[in-house]
C-alpha cells in the first residue's frame, strides 16, 4: 500500500507537505472551515491547496479526493480527526470460546452467531459495530467511535459503553463465554480469531486473482474476481448513519465498481466481448456518470462491431455530465471517442490504455 511519501501513481507529481496534509483532512471528512482551524490556515487557502492535489492527482472532485487518500493508506479506516490508539499486538489476544462470528459489512450489516442471525439493534449501535468489524486489526478508542458515529454532534450520554455492552450479549455464543468484543487502556477491538467479516474474505479473493493474472492465467483471475463481488448484497453499510459509515459506503462502492472494471478488462482480453457487453451495460445504467465504466463498455461494442452503439454511450455520457454536473467529458472518454470515429482496431485493442 502506498505511504504518504509516495502518495499516488508513480507518475503523479509529488505532493507538499501542506497539500498531503490538506488531503488527509478531506479524508477524514472534515469541511474547509474545520480543516483551516486544525491546520491554522487561512480558509480560502484550504480550497487553493485542495486545487492543487485535484490538479495534481488529476481526481474530478471532493468525493474523488477522499477515495484516494483512503486508498493510498493516507487515511486508514476508522482514523478519525481525532487520532487513534496504537494497535494491540494480535499474540496479545486469546481466542474465546464457542463458535465464530461471521459480520457482513458489503451490504446492510448483518451478523450471524452459530450460523444463525442477531438482531443488531439500533442503527447508531449497528454503525458502532461496523467500525470495529472494519478496524478488526486494531483497537478503537471511544473518542473515535464518537467521532465515526456521531460527527460533530455528539451524544449528551455516554452512550458507548452502553452500546458496547449490548453487542457483547447478542454476540456471545454462550453464557459464560468470552466476548468477542474487548476492552483495555486502548480502546475496544474485535477479538481477531473469533469474528470473520466479509471483507477480509473479500481482500482474500483479490489477492489470489492478482497472483492467477501475474500467472497468466487471466481466465483464473476473471472466476476469482466474480467471487469477490458476488459478496457484495447491495450498497454497503446501507443506511446506517455517521462520518464513518458515510466514507465507507463511498470507498467500499469505489471498490466494486473498481474490481467489476478490472473483471471486464480481463474478458476482453480473453476475447469474451459480448459476455463483458452484457455486464457492462447493467454497471453503466446503475452509475450513468462513471466515465471508464463509459469508456470500456464503448471499447466493447466497438470490438463487437457495434460502433455506432459505442458513440451513442459517449453522447449520452458527455450530455449527462453537462446537464448533471457541468463538465465535459474527461481526456480518457474523449480519447475512446477518437479512437472508435478513426477505427476500432488499433487503439482499442484489448490491453490498450
Amino acid at each position: 500500500m502506498p505511504t504518504t511519501a509516495t502518495l499516488g501513481r508513480p507518475t503523479d507529481p509529488p505532493l507538499t507537505r501542506q497539500e498531503r496534509e490538506v488531503l488527509r483532512a478531506v479524508g477524514c471528512g472534515l469541511t474547509d472551515t474545520e480543516i483551516a482551524r486544525t491546520l491554522a490556515l487561512p480558509e480560502n487557502a484550504v480550497g487553493v491547496h485542495l486545487g492543487r492535489v485535484l490538479a495534481k492527482l488529476d481526481l474530478r472532485d471532493r468525493a474523488a479526493a477522499i477515495v484516494h487518500a483512503f486508498d493510498s493508506g493516507l487515511v486508514v479506516p476508522g482514523r478519525g480527526p481525532r487520532g487513534t490508539a496504537p494497535p494491540v499486538p494480535r499474540t496479545a489476544v486469546r481466542r474465546p470460546r464457542g463458535p465464530r462470528v461471521r459480520i457482513s459489512v458489503l451490504g446492510p450489516l448483518r451478523a450471524w452467531r452459530d450460523g444463525q442471525p442477531v438482531d443488531l439493534g439500533h442503527l447508531r449501535q449497528q454503525a458502532v459495530l461496523a467500525a470495529l468489524a472494519l478496524c478488526r486489526e486494531r483497537a478503537v478508542g471511544k473518542d473515535e467511535l464518537l467521532d465515526a458515529v456521531w460527527g460533530m454532534e455528539p451524544p449528551l450520554t455516554k452512550v458507548v459503553p452502553v452500546y458496547i455492552y449490548r453487542l457483547r450479549k447478542v454476540l456471545q455464543a454462550e453464557h459464560g463465554a468470552e466476548s468477542v468484543i474487548r476492552h483495555d487502556r486502548c480502546g475496544y477491538r474485535l477479538v481477531p480469531d473469533a469474528v470473520e467479516v466479509d471483507v477480509a474474505r473479500l481482500e482474500e479473493r483479490v489477492t489470489a486473482a492478482g497472483a492467477a493474472e501475474r500467472a497468466g492465467e487471466a481466465a483464473e483471475a476473471v472466476r476469482v474476481l466474480a467471487q469477490a463481488l458476488e459478496l457484495f448484497r447491495g450498497e454497503p453499510l446501507a443506511g446506517l448513519p455517521g462520518p464513518f459509515a458515510e466514507l465507507e459506503r463511498l470507498r467500499l462502492t469505489e471498490r466494486r465498481t473498481a474490481l467489476a472494471l478490472r473483471k471486464l478488462e480481463l474478458q476482453l482480453r480473453l476475447g469474451r466481448h459480448p459476455e463483458a457487453v452484457g455486464e457492462l451495460w447493467a454497471l453503466a445504467a446503475a452509475q450513468p456518470l462513471d466515465e471508464p465504466v463509459a469508456a470500456l463498455l464503448m471499447r466493447a461494442l466497438c470490438h463487437s462491431g457495434r460502433q455506432a452503439d459505442a458513440l451513442g454511450v459517449y453522447e449520452r455520457t458527455r450530455r449527462r455530465l453537462a446537464d448533471e454536473l457541468g463538465v465535459p467529458p474527461s481526456p480518457l472518454l474523449r480519447r475512446a471517442h477518437r479512437t472508435i470515429l478513426g477505427g476500432c482496431d488499433a487503439g482499442l485493442a484489448p490491453g490498450a490504455p
